[in-house]
C-alpha cells in the first residue's frame, strides 16, 4: 500500500510502499526518523495511507498472522484467544475457520505505527479503497497474478 507522508511547515515528502513485510521490519518508523532528523515535528507531519488490499481480501494463515503480529505490533497472540482479542485480529467467519485462514488489516496495522510513532490521528487520512475489489480500477497480484502495478507518487 502507498504511504504519503508530508512536512507541512519545510514541504518535505516522502512515499513508501509498505505490504506485510515492510510493516513486519517496521519501515513506517524508520521514514519517521529521517523526517526527525530534518527537524520535522509530529504536529507537522501529514499522512495518507492509500489503496490498499482490504482485509476482507487478504487472508493469511493463523502462524503467518501470528508472525505478523509479533514482529509489526510486538504483540505475541497465544491460543486460545480471548474474546476480545479474537474480534480484534480473527474473522469469525465460519468459512474462514474451516479454511483455516484468518483477515489481515494492513491500513489498519499502518494506522496504529503512526500512532505509536504520535502522528496524531488527524493527521492521518486513509483511503477506503480496496485494490482487490475494484478490479478495473486498481492491478492486484492476489487476484490476477498480475506484475502490472499502480503508479503513486507526491509532490511539494
Amino acid at each position: 500500500m502507498p504511504i504519503f507522508f508530508a512536512d507541512k511547515s519545510s514541504r518535505n515528502v516522502a512515499a513508501l510502499h509498505c505490504g506485510r513485510k515492510g510493516l513486519e521490519k517496521k519501515i513506517i518508523k524508520n521514514l519517521v526518523k529521517i523526517f526527525d532528523n530534518l527537524g520535522t515535528s509530529r504536529e507537522n507531519l501529514l499522512v495518507a495511507i492509500g489503496p490498499a488490499i482490504s482485509k476482507e481480501h487478504y487472508l493469511v494463515d493463523k502462524m503467518i498472522l501470528k508472525e505478523f503480529y509479533r514482529k509489526a505490533e510486538n504483540k505475541n497472540i497465544t491460543v486460545p484467544l480471548t474474546k476480545a482479542k479474537k474480534d480484534f485480529c480473527f474473522s469469525d467467519s465460519n468459512y474462514f475457520k474451516k479454511q483455516n485462514l484468518n483477515q489481515l488489516d494492513l491500513k489498519r496495522s499502518a494506522f496504529r505505527q503512526l500512532l505509536n510513532e504520535n502522528i496524531p490521528n488527524t493527521n492521518i487520512d486513509i483511503s477506503n479503497l480496496c485494490t482487490y475489489k475494484l478490479k478495473n480500477e486498481f492491478n492486484s497480484w492476489r487476484r490476477s497474478k498480475t506484475f502490472l502495478r499502480q503508479w503513486n507518487f507526491i509532490c511539494s
